[in-house]
Order: C-alpha cells, then sequence, then structure tokens
C-alpha cells in the first residue's frame, strides 16, 4: 500500500480499534468496554457484533494480527491482537485522508426539513421541540466530558473532537431554536391539514419548483470507493 493510499476495510470503527491498538494489545471485548467507556461511542456505531467482525476483517487484511489467547476463570476464551506494520500504515493514511478533504456525508436531518411540510405544523413544532431537549441534553454531556478532561489532566490531543462536537451542537441548537420560532410565530408558510383525515386541505402542488443547488464546476465529481457504507 503506497503512501497517501488508504485501505478499503478502514471503516471509522476499523479506525478506532487500529487506534486502540496502537496503544497497546488487547482482546475485542476490551477494545468494547474502551470505547464505551471513552464515550466514543459519541463518534462512531459501536456494537459488539460489529466490533468482533472488524477485528476479524482487519486480521484476513494482516492489518492486526492474533497475538495469544487467554481464559479469565468461566469465561470464553479471548483472543488478544496487535496492530501490524500495515495496520500503523492504514490508519495514518486513513485519518490523514479524512482531515485532508471533506467529503459528503448526506445527514439525514436536513432531508427531514426539506420534507417537513408533510406534517401538520403544530407535530412539526412538537418534534422539534422535542429535539430541542436533546441537543440540550447532550451540550450538557460534552460540557460534562471536556470538565472531567481537564481535572484529570488529560492531554487534550486525546480529546480535541469534544470542543468540535460542542460547536457542532451549539450551532445546530441556535438554529433549530430560532426555526422553531419562527415556525410558531408565523413567519414561515405552512400548509393546513385536515384535522380528522389528516389530509392537506388545500393543493399540496404549487406548480412551483423550488431551486436545484449547482455543484460548482471547479469541484470535481466526489469518488465513493473509500467511503464506508
Amino acid at each position: 500500500m503506497g503512501q497517501g493510499q488508504a485501505h478499503p476495510s478502514v471503516t471509522p470503527l476499523a479506525i478506532a480499534v487500529l487506534a486502540l491498538l496502537e496503544e497497546r494489545p488487547m482482546h475485542p471485548y476490551e477494545m468494547f468496554q474502551l470505547l464505551i467507556a471513552r464515550r466514543e461511542d459519541k463518534l462512531v456505531k459501536v456494537r459488539p457484533g460489529s466490533l468482533y467482525h472488524t477485528v476479524s476483517r482487519l486480521a484476513d487484511q494482516e492489518l492486526v494480527r492474533a497475538e495469544g489467547v487467554d481464559r479469565a476463570g468461566n469465561r470464553p476464551e479471548r483472543t488478544t491482537y496487535r496492530i501490524t506494520g500495515r495496520g500503523r500504515e492504514a490508519l495514518r493514511n486513513r485519518i490523514a485522508e479524512i482531515v485532508r478533504r471533506p467529503v459528503p456525508e448526506y445527514p439525514i436531518f436536513p432531508l427531514a426539513l426539506g420534507e417537513l411540510h408533510n406534517l401538520p405544523k403544530a407535530e412539526a413544532l412538537t418534534l422539534l421541540r422535542e429535539r430541542i431537549g436533546v441537543l440540550e441534553t447532550e451540550l450538557a454531556d460534552a460540557d460534562m466530558l471536556s470538565a472531567w478532561a481537564e481535572e484529570h489532566v488529560v492531554p487534550r490531543r486525546y480529546w480535541v473532537s469534544l470542543p468540535y462536537l460542542r460547536a457542532m451542537l451549539t450551532a445546530e441548537l441556535t438554529w433549530v431554536k430560532e426555526f422553531t420560532a419562527e415556525l410558531a410565530g408565523g413567519a414561515i408558510e405552512w400548509q393546513d391539514f385536515d384535522p380528522v383525515t389528516g389530509e392537506r386541505s388545500e393543493p399540496a402542488d404549487s406548480g412551483v419548483s423550488p431551486p436545484v443547488p449547482r455543484r460548482a464546476a471547479a469541484n470535481p465529481a466526489p469518488s465513493f470507493s473509500d467511503n464506508p457504507s
């Protein structure tokens, strides 16, 4: 694998696994416990089954290797893994690739916002206010984690993602609050729905199509060959 090339198996969960094994050899169950304890499930979807599958794929690709099997008491045998030189190179190349250039991530919330007009106004407001509550909880959680890291003098290089996540949460929370206030105050025109049938009480098609964003000509079409599914 040449310099700058990303290995196809290095998905977000694989990055997390390789990064853990860069610290020290460990078995998958310990990896899972550490990821949860460090709240890295905020950054990547962590499930025991998918983690074991990821470790197995990395071993097949020779990015990690099994180092030994141990058993504690009546617990099942656990295989310890160590990162290989190829794995270390793949990890660094993948991180560099992600940091270097933004790629479309297609978050689902903007899609729901674009289709929110399919819901009655009262329901839309209720759902938006629920989201505000969740965002406020997540923001408080991010603040708590940052305070814990500072109190325990954790080197900042290990938790630089927290201020980023906080900034993203703050921006979304501010926008959703402003949009909710506009909708509640009548600043945004909304179609009426029949309270009994739930059907629109006026034609849905105004005959006007929304504008389609145009990609800048200088932007090449993105390649999705290395994007994790």
